[in-house]
Protein backbone atom coordinates (compact mmCIF):
# COMPACT_ATOMS: atom_id res chain seq x y z
CA UNK A 1 0.00 0.00 0.00
CA UNK A 2 1.18 3.26 -0.93
CA UNK A 3 2.04 5.72 1.88
CA UNK A 4 -0.47 8.47 0.67
CA UNK A 5 2.18 11.37 1.93
CA UNK A 6 4.90 9.70 -0.04
CA UNK A 7 2.56 10.20 -2.82
CA UNK A 8 1.59 13.96 -2.07
CA UNK A 9 5.25 14.86 -1.64
CA UNK A 10 6.26 12.90 -5.11
CA UNK A 11 3.75 15.21 -6.87
CA UNK A 12 4.73 18.26 -5.20
CA UNK A 13 8.03 18.23 -5.87
CA UNK A 14 6.45 17.47 -9.77
CA UNK A 15 4.73 20.81 -9.50
CA UNK A 16 7.92 22.79 -8.41
CA UNK A 17 9.13 21.63 -11.98
CA UNK A 18 6.40 23.38 -13.68
CA UNK A 19 5.86 20.46 -16.13
CA UNK A 20 3.60 22.15 -18.48
CA UNK A 21 6.34 24.75 -19.24
CA UNK A 22 9.48 22.35 -18.81
CA UNK A 23 7.32 19.82 -21.44
CA UNK A 24 7.33 23.10 -24.21
CA UNK A 25 10.74 23.56 -23.73
CA UNK A 26 12.14 20.47 -24.12
CA UNK A 27 9.90 19.96 -27.25
CA UNK A 28 11.41 23.12 -28.52
CA UNK A 29 14.94 21.92 -27.57
CA UNK A 30 14.51 18.51 -29.70
CA UNK A 31 12.87 19.92 -32.52
CA UNK A 32 16.27 22.07 -32.44
CA UNK A 33 18.28 18.71 -32.01
CA UNK A 34 16.10 17.50 -34.88
CA UNK A 35 16.66 20.06 -36.72
CA UNK A 36 20.44 20.22 -36.20
CA UNK A 37 21.28 17.42 -38.84
CA UNK A 38 19.85 15.92 -42.04
CA UNK A 39 18.82 12.68 -40.86
CA UNK A 40 18.19 11.13 -36.96
CA UNK A 41 21.12 12.62 -34.62
CA UNK A 42 23.06 10.30 -32.47
CA UNK A 43 20.88 8.39 -30.11
CA UNK A 44 23.45 9.15 -26.91
CA UNK A 45 23.74 12.99 -27.41
CA UNK A 46 19.97 13.08 -28.15
CA UNK A 47 18.81 11.27 -24.79
CA UNK A 48 21.45 12.59 -22.50
CA UNK A 49 20.87 16.29 -24.06
CA UNK A 50 17.07 15.93 -23.80
CA UNK A 51 18.14 14.72 -19.94
CA UNK A 52 20.12 17.37 -19.39
CA UNK A 53 17.90 20.31 -20.42
CA UNK A 54 14.49 18.96 -18.73
CA UNK A 55 16.47 18.53 -15.75
CA UNK A 56 18.18 22.26 -15.78
CA UNK A 57 14.85 23.71 -17.01
CA UNK A 58 13.19 21.97 -13.80
CA UNK A 59 15.54 23.71 -11.42
CA UNK A 60 15.43 27.00 -12.63
CA UNK A 61 11.67 26.33 -12.56
CA UNK A 62 12.36 25.44 -8.68
CA UNK A 63 14.18 28.01 -7.54
CA UNK A 64 11.94 30.62 -9.16
CA UNK A 65 9.25 28.99 -6.86
CA UNK A 66 11.52 29.63 -4.44
CA UNK A 67 12.28 33.46 -5.02
CA UNK A 68 8.59 34.43 -5.36
CA UNK A 69 7.16 32.56 -2.55
CA UNK A 70 5.77 35.73 -1.14
CA UNK A 71 4.26 36.79 -4.14
CA UNK A 72 2.88 33.52 -5.06
CA UNK A 73 0.70 33.11 -1.33
CA UNK A 74 -0.91 36.63 -2.48
CA UNK A 75 -2.07 35.92 -5.79
CA UNK A 76 -5.09 33.11 -7.13
CA UNK A 77 -3.59 31.32 -9.72
CA UNK A 78 -0.26 30.43 -7.69
CA UNK A 79 -1.39 30.23 -3.63
CA UNK A 80 -1.36 26.75 -3.96
CA UNK A 81 2.15 26.55 -5.17
CA UNK A 82 3.84 24.04 -2.44
CA UNK A 83 5.86 26.54 -0.71
CA UNK A 84 2.61 29.38 0.16
CA UNK A 85 0.97 25.90 1.44
CA UNK A 86 3.19 24.75 3.41
CA UNK A 87 3.87 21.55 1.66
CA UNK A 88 7.47 21.99 1.32
CA UNK A 89 9.54 24.44 2.94
CA UNK A 90 12.88 26.75 1.53
CA UNK A 91 15.20 23.95 2.44
CA UNK A 92 13.23 21.30 0.54
CA UNK A 93 13.44 23.37 -2.40
CA UNK A 94 16.76 24.82 -2.86
CA UNK A 95 18.11 21.33 -1.82
CA UNK A 96 15.86 19.80 -4.86
CA UNK A 97 17.07 22.65 -7.27
CA UNK A 98 20.17 22.23 -6.29
CA UNK A 99 20.55 18.31 -6.86
CA UNK A 100 18.47 18.28 -10.00
CA UNK A 101 20.38 21.08 -11.71
CA UNK A 102 23.61 19.63 -10.54
CA UNK A 103 22.75 16.16 -12.23
CA UNK A 104 21.69 17.88 -14.98
CA UNK A 105 25.42 19.95 -15.26
CA UNK A 106 27.50 16.70 -14.57
CA UNK A 107 25.14 14.83 -17.37
CA UNK A 108 25.72 18.13 -20.16
CA UNK A 109 29.34 18.12 -19.49
CA UNK A 110 30.19 14.21 -19.47
CA UNK A 111 27.71 12.41 -21.86
CA UNK A 112 26.92 15.56 -24.40
CA UNK A 113 29.65 18.66 -24.91
CA UNK A 114 30.95 21.58 -22.69
CA UNK A 115 29.25 24.28 -24.95
CA UNK A 116 26.02 23.19 -24.31
CA UNK A 117 26.47 22.60 -20.22
CA UNK A 118 27.74 26.46 -20.39
CA UNK A 119 24.73 27.97 -22.61
CA UNK A 120 22.20 25.93 -20.68
CA UNK A 121 23.99 27.12 -17.42
CA UNK A 122 23.49 30.65 -18.47
CA UNK A 123 20.01 30.27 -19.38
CA UNK A 124 19.36 28.53 -16.09
CA UNK A 125 20.89 31.65 -14.14
CA UNK A 126 18.92 33.90 -16.85
CA UNK A 127 15.82 33.09 -15.93
CA UNK A 128 16.28 31.57 -12.15
CA UNK A 129 18.39 34.70 -11.18
CA UNK A 130 18.47 37.96 -13.46
CA UNK A 131 14.55 37.91 -14.40
CA UNK A 132 13.18 36.50 -11.40
CA UNK A 133 15.30 37.99 -9.05
CA UNK A 134 16.08 41.58 -10.97
CA UNK A 135 14.14 41.80 -13.95
CA UNK A 136 10.55 40.84 -13.25
CA UNK A 137 10.09 43.85 -10.42
CA UNK A 138 12.58 46.49 -11.98
CA UNK A 139 11.11 47.10 -15.61
CA UNK A 140 7.92 46.39 -17.57
CA UNK A 141 10.20 45.23 -19.77
CA UNK A 142 11.09 42.21 -17.77
CA UNK A 143 9.93 39.77 -20.21
CA UNK A 144 11.25 41.15 -23.25
CA UNK A 145 14.70 41.54 -21.57
CA UNK A 146 14.12 38.27 -19.57
CA UNK A 147 12.64 36.40 -22.44
CA UNK A 148 16.53 35.48 -24.53
CA UNK A 149 16.74 33.03 -21.43
CA UNK A 150 13.27 31.39 -21.81
CA UNK A 151 14.22 31.32 -25.93
CA UNK A 152 17.54 29.45 -25.52
CA UNK A 153 15.75 25.21 -26.10
CA UNK A 154 16.25 25.48 -29.42
CA UNK A 155 19.86 26.20 -29.70
CA UNK A 156 20.73 24.35 -26.62
CA UNK A 157 19.11 21.16 -28.85
CA UNK A 158 21.33 22.20 -31.35
CA UNK A 159 24.72 22.66 -29.94
CA UNK A 160 23.69 19.21 -27.92
CA UNK A 161 24.09 17.60 -31.28
CA UNK A 162 26.45 19.51 -33.30
CA UNK A 163 28.99 20.90 -30.76
CA UNK A 164 28.62 24.55 -32.68
CA UNK A 165 26.26 27.42 -32.61
CA UNK A 166 24.39 28.02 -36.44
CA UNK A 167 22.80 30.93 -37.87
CA UNK A 168 19.60 28.48 -38.14
CA UNK A 169 19.45 27.59 -34.49
CA UNK A 170 19.40 31.58 -33.74
CA UNK A 171 16.56 32.08 -36.25
CA UNK A 172 14.61 29.23 -34.14
CA UNK A 173 16.04 31.30 -30.86
CA UNK A 174 14.64 35.05 -32.16
CA UNK A 175 11.05 33.35 -32.90
CA UNK A 176 10.77 32.01 -29.56
CA UNK A 177 11.86 35.74 -28.03
CA UNK A 178 9.19 37.91 -30.39
CA UNK A 179 6.73 35.12 -29.38
CA UNK A 180 7.05 35.94 -26.02
CA UNK A 181 5.74 39.09 -25.42
CA UNK A 182 2.63 39.01 -27.17
CA UNK A 183 2.25 35.13 -25.12
CA UNK A 184 3.02 36.55 -21.44
CA UNK A 185 1.01 39.88 -22.10
CA UNK A 186 -1.99 38.63 -22.79
CA UNK A 187 -1.91 36.74 -19.73
CA UNK A 188 -0.52 39.79 -17.84
CA UNK A 189 -3.80 41.45 -18.80
CA UNK A 190 -6.24 38.96 -17.20
CA UNK A 191 -3.89 38.96 -14.23
CA UNK A 192 -3.00 42.64 -14.06
CA UNK A 193 -5.15 42.92 -10.83
CA UNK A 194 -3.06 40.06 -9.30
CA UNK A 195 0.41 41.43 -10.39
CA UNK A 196 -0.76 44.98 -9.25
CA UNK A 197 -1.35 43.79 -5.68
CA UNK A 198 2.33 42.33 -5.20
CA UNK A 199 3.62 45.18 -7.03
CA UNK A 200 4.91 43.60 -9.68
CA UNK A 201 5.56 46.06 -12.61
CA UNK A 202 3.87 43.84 -15.30
CA UNK A 203 3.14 46.20 -18.59
CA UNK A 204 -0.61 46.38 -18.33
CA UNK A 205 -0.11 47.07 -14.27
CA UNK A 206 2.49 50.06 -15.42
CA UNK A 207 1.34 51.70 -18.66
CA UNK A 208 -2.36 50.49 -18.76
CA UNK A 209 -4.48 47.76 -20.66
CA UNK A 210 -5.11 49.51 -23.88
CA UNK A 211 -1.23 49.99 -24.66
CA UNK A 212 -0.28 47.13 -23.90
CA UNK A 213 -2.85 45.74 -26.33
CA UNK A 214 -1.41 47.91 -28.87
CA UNK A 215 1.73 46.21 -28.32
CA UNK A 216 0.57 42.89 -28.24
CA UNK A 217 -0.70 44.04 -32.02
CA UNK A 218 2.73 44.84 -32.84
CA UNK A 219 4.79 42.26 -32.04
CA UNK A 220 2.47 39.92 -33.48
CA UNK A 221 2.86 41.50 -36.78
CA UNK A 222 6.24 41.24 -36.05
CA UNK A 223 6.15 37.63 -35.02
CA UNK A 224 4.57 36.88 -38.24
CA UNK A 225 7.14 38.40 -39.93
CA UNK A 226 9.80 37.31 -38.42
CA UNK A 227 8.53 33.51 -38.80
CA UNK A 228 9.13 34.13 -42.38
CA UNK A 229 13.04 33.83 -41.96
CA UNK A 230 13.16 30.17 -42.06
CA UNK A 231 11.66 29.37 -45.01
CA UNK A 232 13.51 32.89 -46.85
CA UNK A 233 16.94 31.89 -45.67
CA UNK A 234 16.53 28.26 -47.12
CA UNK A 235 16.31 26.56 -43.66
CA UNK A 236 12.42 25.32 -44.09
CA UNK A 237 10.44 24.89 -46.81
CA UNK A 238 7.39 25.19 -48.48
CA UNK A 239 4.98 23.40 -46.19
CA UNK A 240 6.62 25.11 -43.25
CA UNK A 241 6.12 28.93 -44.77
CA UNK A 242 1.96 27.68 -45.29
CA UNK A 243 1.91 26.73 -41.90
CA UNK A 244 3.69 29.31 -40.77
CA UNK A 245 1.41 32.13 -42.50
CA UNK A 246 -1.60 30.56 -41.28
CA UNK A 247 -0.57 30.47 -37.61
CA UNK A 248 0.52 33.62 -37.82
CA UNK A 249 -3.12 34.63 -39.25
CA UNK A 250 -4.62 33.17 -36.48
CA UNK A 251 -2.49 34.62 -33.88
CA UNK A 252 -3.00 38.27 -35.57
CA UNK A 253 -6.73 37.20 -35.45
CA UNK A 254 -6.52 37.08 -31.88
CA UNK A 255 -4.46 40.15 -31.09
CA UNK A 256 -7.37 42.25 -33.37
CA UNK A 257 -10.32 40.49 -30.94
CA UNK A 258 -8.02 41.89 -28.12
CA UNK A 259 -8.28 45.13 -29.52
CA UNK A 260 -12.42 45.18 -29.98
CA UNK A 261 -13.02 43.15 -26.83
CA UNK A 262 -11.77 44.66 -23.61
CA UNK A 263 -12.69 41.63 -21.37
CA UNK A 264 -10.37 39.13 -19.69
CA UNK A 265 -12.16 36.06 -21.81
CA UNK A 266 -10.17 37.61 -25.00
CA UNK A 267 -6.83 37.83 -23.38
CA UNK A 268 -7.00 34.51 -21.94
CA UNK A 269 -7.92 32.54 -25.32
CA UNK A 270 -5.33 34.57 -26.91
CA UNK A 271 -3.23 33.15 -24.22
CA UNK A 272 -4.31 29.51 -24.74
CA UNK A 273 -3.97 29.79 -28.66
CA UNK A 274 -0.20 31.51 -28.45
CA UNK A 275 0.72 28.07 -26.93
CA UNK A 276 -0.92 26.02 -29.50
CA UNK A 277 0.76 28.13 -31.78
CA UNK A 278 4.33 27.26 -30.76
CA UNK A 279 3.93 23.58 -30.49
CA UNK A 280 2.56 23.88 -34.11
CA UNK A 281 5.28 26.21 -35.88
CA UNK A 282 8.26 23.83 -34.08
CA UNK A 283 6.13 20.84 -35.35
CA UNK A 284 5.64 22.43 -38.89
CA UNK A 285 9.27 22.75 -38.66
CA UNK A 286 10.18 19.37 -37.84
CA UNK A 287 7.51 17.73 -40.23
CA UNK A 288 9.42 19.92 -43.14
CA UNK A 289 12.78 18.97 -42.01
CA UNK A 290 11.29 15.34 -43.09
CA UNK A 291 8.99 15.08 -45.59
CA UNK A 292 9.61 18.27 -47.62
CA UNK A 293 7.02 19.21 -50.87
CA UNK A 294 8.24 18.90 -54.07
CA UNK A 295 6.97 20.69 -56.71
CA UNK A 296 9.15 18.87 -59.57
Amino acid sequence: MTDKSSVLSWRHYLELCKPRVVALIVFTAIVGMLLAVPGWPPFGNFFYGTLGIGLAASSAAAINHFIDQIADGQMARTKNRPLPTGDLNSQNVLLFAGIIGSIAMAVLIIKVNALTAFLTFLSLIGYAVIYTVYLKKMTPQNIVIGGIAGAAPPLLGWTAITGEIHHHALLLVLIIFVWTPPHFWALAIARREEYAKVSIPMLPVTHGVEFTRLQILLYTILLLITTLLPYLTGMSGLIYLISAVLLGLGFLYYAVQMMRKKDNKTAMRTFGYSIVYLMLIFAALLIDHYFPLSLS
